[in-house]
């Protein structure tokens, strides 16, 4: 299907809803195609805590997801 043809069915299947759900979602999905992305700012602590992270990461202080579900399967039997 071309572009023209997906742009026409969307436009008649969009006059034809009353679902203002899914029109709410059709706009939403639109709109975040038309912003313009803003570059988040860090601030320091938030730097900081990103530059910890990842110097535990490289000393090896840190899970996988495996190990981490099963310390919260142990911690959820009590």
């Amino acid at each position: 299907m071309s572009t023209s043809e997906l742009k026409q069915k969307l436009i008649t299947c969009i006059s034809h809803t009353d679902n203002p759900d899914l029109l709410q979602e059709v706009f939403r999905l639109l709109e975040l195609e038309t912003e313009s992305l803003d570059v988040y700012k860090l601030n320091v602590e938030q730097r900081q805590a990103i530059v910890e992270g990842q110097e535990d990461i490289n000393e090896g202080r840190s899970l996988t997801n495996e190990q981490v579900d099963d310390e919260i399967d142990r911690w959820l039997k009590g």
